[in-house]
């Protein structure tokens, strides 16, 4: 069972599972998304003291924040311990093209030269986290919620 979960799903098994959760969500009035969730904590928070967007009854939407907690929950186990160790595999070519950017593969999940803290307090690192917050956040308001 944990080689079934460790490992890829084809898109013939991941795509219909999506599918019919988004359209459970769409047929019982729900939505789907970490900003809606974000909106919940914050009336949870008292902000619809202040503005009539999170005065509401965030109750009703509590299986959202589950949905959250399941998320990062979900994130840690796989990073712990269903991860084989391996890096993504990406193609040859990719690779090539990230490294004319300056952007080295290592044996790890994700570059370390792009995702630690020391990346983040560089010009580039602020750049693209500037620029990266600014495009999701244009693309949620312009999409009318969550990106992901």
């Amino acid at each position: 069972m944990i080689d079934f979960i460790s490992s890829p799903w084809p898109w013939y098994v991941s795509g219909p599972l999506i599918t019919i959760v988004m359209f459970l969500l769409i047929w019982l009035g729900g939505q789907f998304g970490m900003s809606s969730t974000l909106r919940h904590l914050c009336a949870i928070g008292g902000a619809g003291n202040r503005s009539s967007f999170f005065d509401y009854n965030w109750k009703e939407h509590s299986w959202s924040l589950v949905f959250a907690l399941g998320t990062i929950l979900g994130g840690f186990i796989a990073s712990f311990f269903l991860n084989n160790g391996q890096p993504v595999a990406i193609s040859e070519s990719t690779v090539h093209d990230l490294s004319q950017l300056g952007i080295i593969i290592d044996d790890a999940i994700v570059p370390k030269s792009l995702f630690n803290f020391s990346a983040l307090f560089t010009f580039r690192g602020l750049i693209m986290m500037i620029l990266g917050g600014f495009m999701i956040g244009f693309g949620t308001r312009w999409a009318g919620g969550c990106t992901s």
